[in-house]
């Protein structure tokens, strides 16, 4: 399958699923899907199951086709316990509470990433992908019963509070998040702008509890973020993966090279605590880098529904050498891309392991009751590998702040740490494809050696409003500054 057809003139023919367009697959006429890569939890994505979805008589074929009396024997199961609770429940429930909390907990049974949107909940997603939402502005999983924070979204409530990726958020407004799924707690912390509420958290390294009282806001973020680094460095921020993302780093891009007149030296893309997004803008960001050859595959349950997207001739940066920045924070749609341009030798990615996430969910909306957001695939990049639950190791690692050698040590987390994680099958897909090995990086003598790993220790400590702080940033730019003087020139298109 071929390129994304994008917007402002880029490559590709239209065939990826996208938000509003119909997938005619032979097996699922009618149904339309979205594909998503969304980190664990999207920003405020979240919701509850709608009972009307479960289809007895399809199950009772099924069971029929397959020859599976267990099958009939639970569905009476599920009805005596349904039954009991609505006779006996020391209080009236709803008949549609009860049935949305149990496909709720088959869902997320399932693993991370599944889940059910209620119609109210869907529609939150479609504004979401269209790059507008209303809420705080993170992103969310659990761990431990508790809220875990991904990633605060730039300029929002939440970022500009002080929100870091890793914080817990243990009480809303002084009530405990334990005992909550991650969509009530997600739905308590949305509400009307202006309106607030107070966020208890514990992060690592604070003995005491944190108070941040946060007004809500409609949250327009603004996924892409660039400016010049000495006139002579592109530097762009992708903070998610939305329909706007691909068409404003083109403009981003666009607009660097006319203030650079033609002084660029390279471009560094950052994906830094990126949650991922949408399948379709991962694969044309991936396209705006790269001539040709594969950009990302897809494996199913089905051998038939396997995918795979292709590049198409265009390099938006014309061939300036390139750093993609990641971090733990970096995940799906961020690793697609990373994985496709570390690949094909189009970028050297710079920073420490990335989230792990491997898998591909697909929205498929229950007419007038929501959606399922179900994993259906694992991705694999162009030299068949899975990053499953394993992460996109750097070419060069730079940490982002000087260890501690006292302190103990800490395992990065990411998808392996979740329950219920999909394993990783790079085992089983080395006896249909083996990976192929990744071609030696080729630089220039004493350019990689020049690189400073870690920050030194009477270096100022990380201020997000100061980019010369930023030891990550500053690394790769002067990597790419020593990458271009040992090249023999700004222009000089990159060895690849």
């Amino acid at each position: 399958m071929s390129g994304m057809s994008g917007q402002d003139g880029s490559k590709g023919d239209g065939r990826v699923p996208r938000l509003g367009a119909a997938m005619a697959a032979p097996e699922r006429q009618r149904r339309w899907r979205l594909r998503t890569l969304g980190a664990v939890g999207g920003a405020f994505l979240a919701g509850a199951v709608v009972g009307p979805m479960i289809a007895v008589p399809g199950i009772q074929a099924w069971a029929q086709d397959g020859g599976r009396a267990e099958t009939y024997r639970l569905l009476n199961l599920f009805g005596d316990v349904f039954e009991r609770i609505r006779a006996e429940y020391v209080e009236p429930v709803s008949d549609r509470e009860v049935i949305e909390a149990a496909i709720n907990g088959m869902l997320q049974g399932l693993d991370p990433h599944s889940s059910y949107m209620n119609p109210r909940n869907f529609r939150d997603m479609q504004v979401q992908t269209r790059g507008e939402f209303g809420g705080l502005g993170i992103e969310v999983t659990q761990e431990n019963g508790y809220v875990k924070v991904i990633s605060p979204i730039d300029d929002t409530p939440a970022a500009r509070a002080g929100v870091k990726p890793g914080d817990l958020i243990t009480h809303l407004n002084g009530q405990s998040t334990q005992g909550l799924t991650l969509q009530e707690a997600v739905e308590q912390m949305r509400g009307e702008r202006g309106t607030t509420i107070k966020l208890t958290i514990r992060r690592e390294g604070e003995r005491t509890p944190l108070e941040i009282s946060l007004t809500r806001d409609v949250i327009r973020p603004q996924v892409a973020r660039f400016r010049l680094e000495g006139n002579d460095i592109a530097y762009v921020r992708l903070s998610a993966f939305n329909e706007q993302t691909e068409a404003a780093l083109r403009r981003a891009v666009s607009t660097m090279r006319q203030q650079a007149g033609g002084n660029l030296r390279g471009l560094i893309l950052d994906l830094r605590n990126n949650p991922g997004g949408l399948l379709d803008q991962a694969v044309q960001v991936s396209d705006d880098f790269l001539d040709q050859g594969e950009i990302v595959s897809t494996r199913a349950r089905r051998e038939g529904d396997a995918q795979r997207w292709n590049a198409r001739a265009g390099d938006i940066a014309q061939g300036l050498p390139m750093v993609v920045l990641v971090n733990a924070g970096s995940a799906s749609a961020s690793e697609i891309v990373a994985g496709a341009l570390q690949d094909h030798r189009r970028a050297v990615v710079m920073g420490v392991k990335t989230f792990g996430k491997g898998s591909v969910q697909t929205v498929m909306p229950i007419p007038g009751n929501g959606a399922i957001r179900l994993t259906t695939a694992r991705y694999y990049t162009p030299s068949g590998r899975s990053i499953q639950a394993t992460g996109i190791e750097p070419d060069i690692e730079v940490l982002a702040a000087r260890p501690d050698p006292n302190a103990p040590a800490v395992a990065q987390r990411g998808e392996a740490e979740l329950r219920r994680a999909l394993r990783n099958d790079n085992g089983q897909a080395q006896q249909q494809a083996a990976p192929v090995p990744l071609p030696p990086m080729n630089l220039p003598a004493g350019v990689q050696e020049r690189v400073v790993r870690a920050p030194a220790e009477d270096a100022p400590a990380f201020d997000p409003t100061k980019p010369e702080t930023d030891h990550q940033l500053q690394q790769a730019v002067q990597f790419l500054r020593n990458l271009a003087a040992a090249q023999g020139g700004p222009q000089r298109r990159a060895q690849r």
